[in-house]
């Protein structure tokens, strides 16, 4: 496009170069043959005028009223010579004809000037902005040719291989066997050449470099609903397609190397249970460190394969009127230990809040992470509190402490992976920076919100409101 655009630039250059010359060569030889054929009187300053317009067109007004006067001067020196009569009405006539003729076309010349290099503006700056992405995008006509390309479409057919004439689907169909599913590529193609409304959407992979890409097209339409031509999109997405893949070996590797041991001591712990008398306190004390090293280790586990499944938008939910008073009060109940053990007193509020349509296990989830956070960054002496209430047609559930809080500039920063807070790290509390995240995005699949407020050495409130079940708020 820039090339078509630079193009237009040089001949709109040479033309304007060109058309004085003209203009001066119309004048002048209509002068000759009017001092040839002795006709000055018959041809008149009328002759002259058109030339005296285009050279005040394309140079403007001062360049007009020059060419004004040279026009008159050439038509009195023919009328002079050929004695023609001349009245001052009549030089008076000719006089202001030319000067009008002058001055207008020279204002609608700069006006046509303006609009030009207006639209090349708009036309530079539209072309910098589809060069500027890094998706490769054309405008093809009906029959399938190209019309508009940018570079990055440019660069990536040539990185394929793509030949550089014909149709758009014909091109696209030459590297139908370089593809990993050629039978399947060469029917999409055929689709889309065969139908020329559809919108389409589709990957493809490139056999020996892996690369990935992917393909939108839409139909354009003219104000009647007819079939003008094809806009058509093309993004590598070979970086996503990698992290998918490494994505997937992670969750394998977790799920083989970590969680197979993992079952296999903890099936041992359970086995020294029933002898757990005869070790001894000291014996009973490291077995004690085991066990919880080992739900720790699988806590982490399953918080690791829970974020990859996240991740990769595979988290199914299992939906189901639920009340959530009773998951909140079981959570409270498993939490008593841990709190107990703190000195942290933990306390359950509820009010009447609506049945919710959710995951059970997963708000459970939610309340479990929530609850241990708050436990964990509370001191000895403090407090939690689980507040479940009713908010119009929402459910609302607030978890309270007023522990250590959290410092303003690292708030926003609390639903990343794998972030500690500062205050965390000071006092060496235990965790991976996960439990925020996995919360968030339970929650926001659910159709829910989750909020945050905290102040440092004053405590935290996270907040989260889900939708009523429809039949509650009915």
């Amino acid at each position: 496009m820039r090339a078509v655009l630079a193009v237009k630039h040089h001949l709109m250059n040479r033309r304007r170069s060109l058309v004085p010359i003209v203009a001066l060569a119309g004048l002048f030889g209509t002068f000759a043959v009017m001092m040839l054929t002795d006709t000055a009187g018959q041809i008149g300053a009328i002759g002259l005028a058109p030339w005296v317009g285009l050279f005040a067109y394309d140079v403007g007004l001062a360049g007009g009223l020059a060419a004004a006067g040279l026009g008159l001067a050439l038509w009195f020196i023919a009328a002079d010579t050929q004695n023609t009569s001349l009245t001052a009405l009549t030089i008076g006539i000719r006089v202001t004809a030319f000067l009008v003729f002058a001055v207008g076309s020279s204002i609608v010349g700069r006006r046509m000037r303006e609009s030009d290099k207006a639209h090349r503006t708009q036309m530079s700056l539209q072309t910098a902005l589809i060069d500027s992405t890094l998706d490769g995008i054309c405008l093809t006509d009906v029959r399938g040719n190209v019309l508009i390309s940018n570079v990055p479409l440019r660069r990536i057919s040539v990185e394929m291989g793509l030949p550089p004439m014909g149709t758009v689907p014909e091109r696209l169909l030459a590297i139908a066997p370089r593809t990993t599913e050629p039978d399947r590529y060469r029917r999409r193609m055929r689709e889309i050449a065969d139908q020329p409304m559809l919108a389409s959407e589709d990957e493809f992979e490139i056999q020996g470099s892996s690369r990935v890409f992917r393909g939108y097209t839409a139909p354009i339409t003219d104000a009647d609903g007819r079939f003008t031509g094809r806009i058509w999109t093309l993004r590598e997405v070979t970086a996503d397609r990698e992290l998918d893949r490494l994505r997937d070996a992670f969750v394998a590797a977790v799920s083989h190397e970590l969680r197979t041991p993992l079952t296999s001591i903890s099936g041992f712990l359970e086995m020294l249970r029933d002898e757990e008398q005869t070790l001894g306190e000291e014996g009973r004390l490291y077995l004690d460190v085991i066990r919880r090293s080992t739900e720790r280790l699988q806590r982490l586990v399953e918080d690791l394969l829970l974020v990859a499944q996240i991740e990769a938008h595979r988290l199914e939910l299992v939906l189901a009127t639920v009340d959530l008073d009773e998951v909140a009060a079981a959570a409270v109940e498993a939490a008593r230990p841990t709190a107990a053990e703190k000195e942290v007193a933990l306390r359950l509020e509820v009010d009447g809040a609506p049945p919710v349509q959710a995951d059970a296990h997963r708000l459970a989830q939610v309340l479990d992470n929530l609850i241990s956070n708050a436990l964990k960054f509370t001191d000895a002496g403090g407090e939690v509190v689980v507040s479940v209430i009713r908010n119009g047609s929402y459910a609302q559930l607030a978890v309270t402490d007023n522990g250590v809080g959290i410092p303003l500039d690292e708030q926003s920063q609390l639903f990343s992976s794998f972030f500690r807070a500062s205050t965390a790290m000071r006092k060496a509390i235990p965790g991976t920076g996960l439990g925020l995240v996995i919360v968030r995005a339970i929650v926001e699949q659910h159709g829910g919100t989750i909020d945050l407020e905290s102040r440092e050495g004053k405590g935290t409130t996270v907040t989260v409101t889900l939708p009523g079940a429809p039949e509650a708020v009915a």
